[in-house]
């Protein structure tokens, strides 16, 4: 099995999952309003290329649902009780996300060493490749972060930037979707 690290992030290959972002949560993430405003931006650029994106939301009888910007960017969202979104059904709305099957999935969201970390190491376990999107993870405490994105490397995720995933997923700047994307960017 080829390495993360060896190869790039190819979009057509792939689909994005958006992992708890929600409303009551955001206020109590450390610089929880960059980490949203990157996860939106990252769900723009990828329903720009035809990325499928996926949501899910912890527990939301009791946490509430997702910001309401998340929701509308998602093309599904998945309610999950377990911290492993896996658990609970995203491993068939990933199967069932494209034709054929996609290969690799980009997370990002909250919190990074729960829910994000265990569906990410659930991904891993059913043999995806999986891009953990660090600048659009959030943690309430910083340390909690940086401790989660050194567990998924050392089990396999590749750790990325969103400019990072963007650009992989554009390969070109002769891609006919850069100028649509290039905004996102900026």
């Amino acid at each position: 099995m080829e390495m993360p690290r060896a190869r790039l992030i190819d979009a057509r290959e792939g689909v994005l999952v958006l992992v708890d972002y929600q409303q009551r949560l955001m206020p109590a993430i450390h610089g929880g309003e960059q980490v949203l405003a990157l996860g939106l931006r990252l769900a723009a650029v990828a329903n720009e290329l035809g990325v499928p994106v996926i949501g899910t939301e912890q527990n939301p009888k009791g946490l509430g649902p997702n910001d309401d910007a998340v929701r509308r960017a998602c093309g599904t969202m998945l309610a999950k009780m377990h911290f492993d979104g896996c658990k609970d059904g995203l491993l068939d709305l990933i199967r069932d996300a494209r034709t054929p099957p996609p290969r690799e999935v980009v997370v990002a969201g909250c919190e990074a060493h729960v829910c994000l970390m265990q569906t990410s190491l659930g991904l891993l376990r059913a043999g995806y490749t999986v891009w953990v999107v660090a600048d659009a993870c959030g943690s309430r405490r910083p340390q909690h972060h940086r401790l989660a994105m050194q567990r998924l490397r050392d089990a396999g995720a590749g750790i990325v930037a969103f400019e990072m995933v963007a650009f992989e997923w554009l390969r070109s700047c002769e891609h006919p979707r850069f100028k649509a994307v290039l905004p996102r960017l900026k």
